[in-house]
Protein backbone atom coordinates (compact mmCIF):
# COMPACT_ATOMS: atom_id res chain seq x y z
CA UNK A 1 0.00 0.00 0.00
CA UNK A 2 1.21 3.38 -1.29
CA UNK A 3 1.33 5.76 1.42
CA UNK A 4 0.15 9.41 0.22
CA UNK A 5 2.52 12.15 0.18
CA UNK A 6 0.63 13.65 3.41
CA UNK A 7 0.74 10.07 5.77
CA UNK A 8 4.33 10.10 4.32
CA UNK A 9 5.06 13.45 5.83
CA UNK A 10 3.21 13.15 9.14
CA UNK A 11 5.21 9.66 9.55
CA UNK A 12 8.65 11.16 8.29
CA UNK A 13 8.01 14.20 10.88
CA UNK A 14 9.99 15.86 7.84
CA UNK A 15 7.07 18.12 7.57
CA UNK A 16 6.71 19.66 10.96
CA UNK A 17 8.50 22.89 11.22
CA UNK A 18 9.39 24.27 14.94
CA UNK A 19 6.18 26.80 15.63
CA UNK A 20 7.30 30.62 15.54
CA UNK A 21 6.39 32.67 18.70
CA UNK A 22 3.05 34.85 18.04
CA UNK A 23 3.93 38.30 17.42
CA UNK A 24 3.92 41.44 19.64
CA UNK A 25 1.61 44.27 19.50
CA UNK A 26 1.27 47.10 21.84
CA UNK A 27 -0.13 50.20 21.23
CA UNK A 28 1.58 52.98 22.85
CA UNK A 29 -0.12 56.14 24.47
CA UNK A 30 1.34 59.34 26.05
CA UNK A 31 -1.04 61.94 27.61
CA UNK A 32 0.26 65.41 29.42
CA UNK A 33 -0.95 68.63 30.66
CA UNK A 34 -1.09 70.69 27.67
CA UNK A 35 -3.32 68.07 26.32
CA UNK A 36 -1.21 66.44 23.85
CA UNK A 37 -2.17 63.13 23.34
CA UNK A 38 0.06 60.56 21.11
CA UNK A 39 -0.51 57.18 20.13
CA UNK A 40 1.56 54.75 18.05
CA UNK A 41 1.42 50.67 17.39
CA UNK A 42 4.71 49.08 18.08
CA UNK A 43 5.26 45.23 16.64
CA UNK A 44 8.19 43.27 17.28
CA UNK A 45 8.88 39.66 15.45
CA UNK A 46 9.18 40.93 13.08
CA UNK A 47 9.37 44.61 13.70
CA UNK A 48 7.16 46.87 12.54
CA UNK A 49 4.39 49.42 13.33
CA UNK A 50 3.84 53.09 13.41
CA UNK A 51 6.64 53.97 16.31
CA UNK A 52 9.47 56.30 15.52
CA UNK A 53 12.09 53.92 16.71
CA UNK A 54 10.46 50.82 16.20
CA UNK A 55 13.66 48.81 16.23
CA UNK A 56 15.01 50.61 19.27
CA UNK A 57 12.11 50.12 21.01
CA UNK A 58 11.55 46.76 20.32
CA UNK A 59 15.60 45.89 21.33
CA UNK A 60 14.60 47.55 24.85
CA UNK A 61 11.78 45.14 25.66
CA UNK A 62 13.25 42.10 24.36
CA UNK A 63 16.24 43.28 26.81
CA UNK A 64 13.11 43.33 29.28
CA UNK A 65 11.49 40.19 28.25
CA UNK A 66 8.52 42.63 27.41
CA UNK A 67 8.19 43.96 31.12
CA UNK A 68 7.95 47.65 31.16
CA UNK A 69 8.94 47.51 34.96
CA UNK A 70 12.58 46.45 34.15
CA UNK A 71 13.46 48.78 31.23
CA UNK A 72 16.45 49.92 32.44
CA UNK A 73 16.70 54.12 32.07
CA UNK A 74 18.95 55.75 29.92
CA UNK A 75 21.59 58.30 31.11
CA UNK A 76 20.43 61.74 30.58
CA UNK A 77 19.58 64.85 32.36
CA UNK A 78 16.01 65.79 32.63
CA UNK A 79 14.77 69.34 33.78
CA UNK A 80 13.10 69.30 37.06
CA UNK A 81 10.25 70.92 35.85
CA UNK A 82 7.09 69.22 36.37
CA UNK A 83 4.73 68.86 34.13
CA UNK A 84 3.15 65.25 34.11
CA UNK A 85 2.56 62.90 31.48
CA UNK A 86 0.57 59.71 31.39
CA UNK A 87 1.87 56.95 29.18
CA UNK A 88 -0.04 53.14 28.90
CA UNK A 89 0.90 50.38 26.57
CA UNK A 90 -1.82 47.64 25.97
CA UNK A 91 -1.27 44.47 23.68
CA UNK A 92 0.59 41.37 24.13
CA UNK A 93 4.46 40.49 24.05
CA UNK A 94 4.83 37.14 22.48
CA UNK A 95 1.40 35.76 23.49
CA UNK A 96 1.14 37.06 26.74
CA UNK A 97 -1.26 40.08 27.72
CA UNK A 98 0.29 43.22 28.51
CA UNK A 99 -1.34 46.40 30.21
CA UNK A 100 1.16 49.32 31.87
CA UNK A 101 0.31 52.17 32.91
CA UNK A 102 2.47 55.33 34.61
CA UNK A 103 3.08 58.85 34.95
CA UNK A 104 6.66 60.47 34.35
CA UNK A 105 7.11 63.64 35.60
CA UNK A 106 7.54 65.43 32.12
CA UNK A 107 8.38 64.15 28.45
CA UNK A 108 11.91 64.08 29.16
CA UNK A 109 11.84 61.51 31.59
CA UNK A 110 8.87 59.53 30.20
CA UNK A 111 11.84 59.14 27.33
CA UNK A 112 14.76 58.37 29.34
CA UNK A 113 13.39 56.09 32.00
CA UNK A 114 11.47 54.15 29.20
CA UNK A 115 14.83 54.28 26.90
CA UNK A 116 13.19 55.68 24.14
CA UNK A 117 10.20 53.33 24.04
CA UNK A 118 7.70 56.64 25.08
CA UNK A 119 9.65 58.67 22.70
CA UNK A 120 7.39 59.81 20.15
Amino acid sequence: MALIPFAACLLSLGCLTPAQPPASTLQLTTHDTAGRIGSVVLTCDPVGGTHPKRDKACAVLSGAGGDFSRITARHQACTLIYAPVDVAAIGTWHGKPVSFETTYANRCEAARDSDEVFAF
